[in-house]
C-alpha cells in the first residue's frame, strides 16, 4: 500500500506542474484569518497566482519541525504569508519551494502547541502508554500549491529516500494530519488524502462546504462550521431588531460560503440586506476603495463582515483614510477576536462571535522554553528570534544590523506568539491532537488497561485511525471533544465586544455565550452590558423604514426589499394592535377604534334619557301637560253646575281631560333605556289614549251637530244620540284601536334593539317596530278619526250661539292634523334618539293643541269672565 501510494503521489506530483500553472487562487485562503498586516506588496501575490509551478525534487520537502515516533502525526500551518515566486527558464533545475514574507506568530504558536500536546501525550501514563508519537509539521506558506505538495508528501510517506533493503522503516507513516488553517488549502488537501483514508483534523477551516461527507469523507474539525456561525449571526442581528444591514465578505471559500449561509439564515429571519460586496487582499486597490465607498454611502448602520482577518486589515486601513459615518460592526470569528485589529478605534463597539477562551496548563512555559541551542537548530525558530528581537544570529549580520548577543529575554517579549491570555484557536489545535491520539489509542490499545503499555508490534494504518476518530468522545482540561456525522463538533461561541478601557485602548471583552445545542430561543446568554458604536449604551437602530406603530399597516415600497415600506393609517373602523402589522382588521360590530386606531372600545350606547337636557325638557312638558289637564279637570269639576260646563257635555269633557292626561303621561314611556315592556307599552299606550281622546272630541262634535239638528221642528235626533250612544261611540272607536294593538303585539310586537347603522361610532338603543304594518295601522286609524272629526267640526263651525265649540274643535283638529302630517317625514328622517324626540314632540304638541284650543277659552270665562258664564249669554246668537 505504501509503495503504491508513493507511486500514485509521484505521478500526481509530476502532473501538478500542469495543474498549478492553470490554478487561480481567487482569494480563497481564509487560513490567514488571524494575521496581522501585510509587509509584502499585494501585486506580488497576483503574479504568484499566475506563475505557480511545481518543482518535484529528488528529495522531499523538509518539515519545519519534526520528531520521530512509533506513529507520526502530520501538521500543516500557514506560518509564512507567501511562497517564494521564481520565473523558470526550463534550462536549469528549479529551486526547492521555500516560503517568504512575514512570519505569522499566531500560526507559529499553533504549530508549537501541536508539539506541546504530543510531548504531553508521550509523557502520559493513561493515553497511549508505551507508545511514542512523532510529528512532521510543515509550513504551507499560505499557498494552495505548497499545501497540495505537502499533502502529497505526507500521503506518500515521509522517508526522503527509497530503502532497498528488507528493513524498510515504517516509523514515518502518517496516521493523521492536523491542519490546514484555511478552508481553501484544507479543501485542496482533503481531496488528495481522502483517497488514502488519511484523516484530516482542521483547527481553523470553518467553511460549511467541508461538512459534505460525499466530497470530503475523511475531514474532521475541532472548530464549528460556519453554518452554525452564520445562523448565530442572523439570530444576533434579529435579537437587536436590525432589519437593514450591509454585508461585506472575503472573496474566498471562507467568505463566500459563510456569507451565503448567513444571507439564507437572515432571509428566514426577515432581515434585508442593502448591499453585499466582496474583495480579497490580492485585488487591485480600486476594488478595495469601491467597497469602502459603498460602506460610506450606505444607509445601513449595521455591517456584517464575514471577512478573513488579513482582508479585514486591508479594508479597515482603507476606511481609516477617509472616515465613514459611525457604523456598528458585526464580525465573524476570523477577525473579531484578532488582537491586532483592536488598534482601529473607529471599530470600537464591534460585536461578534469567537471561539471560547481556554486555559492550557504548561503551554506558556513550553512556548517560552527556547534556549539558544534549540533556536539555532531550527531555521524557523532562528527566523522568529531574529524578527522578534531585530537582530541577527551568527556571522550573517550586515554592518548596519545588530548581532544577537544572548541578552534577549523572551520572557518580556510582547507578541502574538507569547500571548496566551486568550487561547482560542490554539485550543482547537490542542484538541485536534488529542482527538487523533485517542483514535490511535482506541485502535492500538483497545485490549489493555491504563497501567499496561500498549503493544508496539501491532501495526495499524490510517484507515483504522479514521474509523476510530468518528467515535471519539472525551474531555480534556474540561473541554469536551466529539464529532457528529459530518465531522463537526458541538457549536459553542463566545459573544465578544470591543470596549474602550479607561486608558483609551480597545479591549476584547466576553459579554455572552451562544450554544447551538440548546433549544430554540435559549441559545443566547448575554451576561454583561454591551458597548455599542461611539461608546453608546443604547442599541443602535438600523432599519430601512421605521417600525409602523399600532394603528397603521405596512405597505411595501415598489421595487424595494420587504424591509422598506410605508406606514398607512388603518381605514375607518379597523385597527392594528401590533407593531409592523401587515394588515388591519375590523372591530366587532359593537366596538369602534380609538383615535390612534390601535384598540377597539365599546361604542357608546345612545338613547333619550332623563339625564340629558332634551329628555329633561320633554319630561317637564309631559308632566306639565298632565298637570294642566288635571287642573282643568279640577276647574271644571269645581264649576260643574255652571252653564258653560253643562253646555259643553261635561261627561265627555271629563273623559277627554282624562285621556289627555294619559296622552301627556304616555310620552314619558318614550324616555329612558328601551326595554321589552317599555317598547310594547309606549306605542300601544300612545295609540289607545289618542284614539280615546279623538273619540271624545268626535263625540263632542257629533253632539254639537245633533243638538242643532234637534232644534228643528219635528226632529227627534237627540234620542238616537243620547249619553248612552255617546259612551258607546267612544268605547267602540277605542275598542277598534285596542284590537289593532292586540293583533300587533301578538303577531310581531315592538322590541328593544341596538341600531348600528345610523352612526358608525355610536349604538342607538331604540325600539324596533316589530311590524311596521301594525305601527302605521295604529297611526292610520288615529289619522282617520282625526280627519273625520275635522270634517264634522268644519261643518258645525258656523252654527249659531256662543256655546257652540265647533270652532274650537276645528282649530284643535287642524293643529292635530298639521302636527301629525309633519310628523311622518320628520320621524322617517330623524336619526337616532331624535326619532323618539320627534314622536314625543308630536304627542305633546297635539295634546297641548287639544287642551288649549278646547278648554282654555272655557277656563278663561270660568275664572276671569264669570259674567259670561250664564245661560242667557250662551243662548245668544253668534253675531259673527
Amino acid at each position: 500500500m505504501e509503495i503504491s501510494a508513493l507511486f500514485i503521489g509521484l505521478i500526481l506530483s509530476l502532473g501538478l506542474c500542469e495543474l498549478n500553472s492553470a490554478l487561480v487562487l481567487n482569494g480563497s485562503d481564509d487560513g490567514l484569518k488571524q494575521r496581522a498586516g501585510l509587509t509584502e506588496d499585494r501585486t506580488d501575490v497576483s503574479t504568484e497566482a499566475s506563475s505557480v509551478t511545481c518543482k518535484l525534487q529528488g528529495s522531499a520537502r523538509l518539515p519545519a519541525f519534526s520528531m520521530d515516533g512509533d506513529y507520526v502525526i502530520g501538521g500543516v500551518f500557514s506560518i509564512h504569508y507567501y511562497k517564494h515566486t521564481v520565473k523558470h527558464n526550463y534550462t536549469t533545475m528549479p529551486e526547492p519551494i521555500r516560503c517568504t514574507g512575514s512570519l505569522d506568530y499566531s500560526e507559529l504558536r499553533y504549530s508549537r502547541a501541536m508539539m506541546f500536546a504530543i510531548e504531553e501525550i508521550n509523557n502520559s501514563t493513561e493515553l497511549l502508554p508505551g507508545i511514542k508519537l512523532g510529528y512532521q509539521i510543515h509550513d504551507s506558506c499560505a499557498a494552495v500549491p505548497v499545501a497540495v505538495h505537502v499533502a502529497f508528501q505526507l500521503a506518500n510517506g515521509l522517508d526522503p529516500v527509497f530503502y532497498t533493503g528488507d528493513n524498510c522503516s515504517q516509523s514515518g507513516m502518517v496516521m493523521a494530519i492536523v491542519g490546514e488553517s484555511g478552508s481553501t488549502p484544507s479543501i485542496s488537501m482533503s481531496r488528495i488524502i481522502s483517497s488514502f483514508k488519511i484523516p484530516q483534523v482542521s483547527h481553523f477551516a470553518t467553511c460549511a462546504c467541508l461538512s459534505d461527507k460525499q466530497q470530503f469523507p475523511s475531514f474532521f474539525r475541532t472548530i464549528p462550521s460556519d453554518q452554525f456561525q452564520a445562523d448565530a449571526l442572523a439570530k444576533l442581528v434579529k435579537r437587536f431588531g436590525w432589519t437593514w444591514i450591509g454585508a461585506v465578505r472575503s472573496d474566498s471559500d471562507y467568505g463566500n460560503n459563510g456569507m451565503a449561509s448567513f444571507l439564507d439564515a437572515a432571509q428566514k429571519e426577515g432581515i434585508c440586506v442593502e448591499y453585499s460586496v466582496s474583495f480579497y487582499r490580492t485585488h487591485p486597490h480600486s476594488r478595495i476603495q469601491s467597497v469602502a465607498d459603498v460602506i460610506r454611502r450606505s444607509t445601513a448602520v449595521v455591517i456584517v463582515a464575514f471577512v478573513a482577518s488579513t482582508d479585514m486589515m486591508i479594508l479597515t486601513e482603507e476606511l481609516s483614510q477617509k472616515p465613514s459615518p459611525p457604523r456598528q460592526w458585526i464580525g465573524s470569528e476570523s477577525w473579531v477576536t484578532n488582537s491586532d485589529m483592536l488598534r482601529f478605534s473607529f471599530c470600537a463597539g464591534a460585536i461578534g462571535f469567537g471561539i471560547q477562551q481556554s486555559v492550557i496548563p504548561g503551554l506558556r512555559e513550553f512556548l517560552l522554553d527556547l534556549p539558544p541551542t534549540k533556536v539555532v537548530a531550527s531555521p524557523l525558530l532562528t527566523e522568529f528570534w531574529e524578527d522578534a528581537f531585530n537582530c541577527r544570529l551568527g556571522k550573517s549580520a550586515a554592518t548596519d544590523e545588530s548581532v544577537c548577543d544572548g541578552s534577549e529575554d523572551i520572557q518580556t517579549l510582547q507578541s502574538p506568539y507569547t500571548d496566551t491570555s486568550q487561547l482560542r484557536i490554539t485550543n482547537m489545535v490542542y484538541k485536534a491532537v488529542y482527538a487523533i491520539a485517542h483514535a490511535i489509542h482506541n485502535a492500538v490499545c483497545q485490549d489493555t488497561n491504563s497501567t499496561t503499555p500498549c503493544d508496539k508490534i501491532t501495526r495499524i494504518d490510517s484507515k483504522e485511525v479514521f474509523t476510530q476518530l468518528k467515535k471519539v468522545n472525551f474531555s480534556q482540561n474540561g473541554y469536551d471533544v466529539s464529532f457528529d456525522a459530518n465531522g463537526d463538533p458541538v457549536a459553542t461561541y463566545e459573544l465578544v465586544n470591543w470596549k474602550k478601557s479607561e486608558s483609551g485602548s480597545i479591549e476584547l471583552v466576553t459579554v455572552g455565550k451562544y450554544d447551538a445545542s440548546l433549544p430554540v430561543g435559549q441559545e443566547f446568554l448575554i451576561n454583561k452590558n454591551i458597548t455599542w458604536m461611539e461608546g453608546g449604551t443604547q442599541v443602535p437602530v438600523s432599519v430601512c423604514s421605521n417600525s409602523c406603530r399600532p394603528g397603521t399597516r405596512k405597505v411595501l415600497q415598489k421595487g424595494k426589499p420587504i424591509c422598506c415600506y410605508d406606514c398607512i393609517l388603518c381605514p375607518e373602523g379597523e385597527i392594528s394592535n401590533v407593531t409592523d402589522s401587515p394588515d388591519c382588521f375590523p372591530c366587532p360590530k359593537e366596538f369602534w377604534p380609538n383615535a390612534e386606531r390601535d384598540t377597539c372600545f365599546p361604542k357608546p350606547v345612545e338613547f333619550l334619557s332623563f339625564d340629558e337636557v332634551l329628555g329633561i325638557i320633554l319630561a317637564a312638558f309631559s308632566v306639565g301637560g298632565a298637570c294642566l289637564a288635571i287642573i282643568t279637570a279640577a276647574v271644571f269639576f269645581r264649576h260643574k253646575t255652571s252653564p258653560i260646563v253643562r253646555a259643553n257635555n261635561s261627561e265627555l269633557s271629563f273623559l277627554l281631560l282624562f285621556s289627555l292626561t294619559l296622552c301627556f303621561l304616555c310620552s314619558l314611556t318614550f324616555i329612558g333605556a328601551p326595554s321589552e315592556w317599555s317598547c310594547m307599552l309606549r306605542h300601544t299606550a300612545f295609540g289607545i289614549t289618542f284614539v280615546l281622546c279623538i273619540s271624545c272630541v268626535l263625540g263632542k262634535t257629533i253632539v254639537v251637530l245633533m243638538a242643532f239638528k234637534a232644534t228643528l221642528p219635528g226632529s227627534n235626533v237627540m234620542k238616537w244620540f243620547g249619553p248612552p250612544q255617546q259612551r258607546m261611540t267612544v268605547v267602540s272607536f277605542t275598542f277598534i284601536q285596542v284590537l289593532i294593538c292586540t293583533i300587533w303585539l301578538v303577531v310581531s310586537p315592538p322590541f328593544p334593539m341596538k341600531n348600528l347603522t345610523v352612526y358608525k361610532k355610536r349604538i342607538i338603543l331604540e325600539c324596533a317596530l316589530g311590524s311596521a304594518i301594525g305601527f302605521w295601522a295604529v297611526l292610520g286609524y288615529i289619522g282617520l278619526l282625526a280627519a273625520f272629526c275635522l270634517v264634522l267640526a268644519v261643518l258645525a263651525r258656523k252654527l249659531p250661539d256662543n256655546f257652540n265649540e265647533a270652532k274650537l274643535i276645528t282649530f284643535s283638529m287642524l293643529i292635530f292634523c298639521a302636527v301629525w302630517i309633519t310628523f311622518i317625514p320628520a320621524y322617517v328622517s330623524s336619526p337616532g334618539k331624535f326619532t323618539v324626540a320627534v314622536e314625543i314632540f308630536a304627542i305633546l304638541a297635539s295634546s297641548f293643541g287639544l287642551i288649549l284650543c278646547i278648554f282654555a277659552p272655557k277656563c278663561f270665562i270660568i275664572l276671569f269672565k264669570p259674567e259670561k258664564n250664564t245661560k242667557k249669554h250662551l243662548m245668544n246668537k253668534n253675531q259673527s
